[in-house]
């Protein structure tokens, strides 16, 4: 459900008028920069923009076919093993390394998962847990590869949740933001990532209008 109706529906409950023009562009202008977002702004490069802000990474790829090869060139910039744990729904790709579809291991350095959607307004990525994605391909890996479709990047947070609420066979048992690395600034406020899960994750956004939820 779009942003406005949600408002529209609080102002209804609430026995009160829409705001004004004039009152509404005041508390719009209130907001952070950052976090605002227009109807004229490009989804794609807006989430790419802020996921990055946060030391995630994006490459972009035309077509399912593509991944293989896209992540490969990710595993050599990084010195990753020939090894990783796939969501069920990748799996069937010609990889050209060693994987399984289950739970990741502590031994796992690498994750490949889909993900539900993208979300242009703070440069997120939300996931959802089942038996063919496990939560810990998310959180064990020191690095996370998420394969999003450009298609799947939504303007705002309201828009992720109307997609979760139509997913066939309701909501799943857990869902996951993910705004990049995760980190701490703990120890002498220095920020360090990677202390709650993966150091890096890195977002293979396909061009092509693929599905590639897991």
């Amino acid at each position: 459900m779009p942003r406005e109706q949600i408002l529209s529906r609080i102002r209804q409950a609430l026995g009160r008028d829409a705001l004004p023009p004039e009152a509404a562009a005041a508390l719009d202008a209130r907001r952070p920069a950052h976090t605002r977002i227009s109807y004229s702004d490009d989804l794609v490069e807006r989430f790419i923009t802020r996921f990055q802000s946060r030391a995630g990474t994006v490459a972009r790829v035309a077509c399912r076919a593509d991944l293989p090869a896209a992540l490969a060139a990710y595993r050599a910039e990084h010195g990753l093993p020939a090894r990783a744990a796939i969501a069920a729904p990748l799996a069937d790709l010609p990889w050209g390394l060693e994987h399984h579809p289950g739970p990741a291991g502590q031994e796992e350095v690498l994750g490949v998962t889909g993900c539900l959607a993208g979300i242009a307004e703070m440069g997120s990525i939300l996931t959802v847990s089942g038996p063919a994605h496990p939560t810990t391909l998310n959180f064990v890996p020191d690095y996370h590869v998420v394969v999003l479709p450009a298609a799947r990047i939504v303007r705002h947070y309201e828009d992720a949740w109307a997609l979760l609420r139509a997913r066939p066979g309701g909501l799943p048992r857990c869902t996951n933001i993910i705004s990049g690395p995760s980190r701490t600034g703990d120890v002498e406020l220095t920020i360090q990532l990677g202390a709650h899960g993966p150091r890096r994750v890195h977002v293979l956004l396909l061009e092509a209008p693929e599905s590639a939820e897991g």
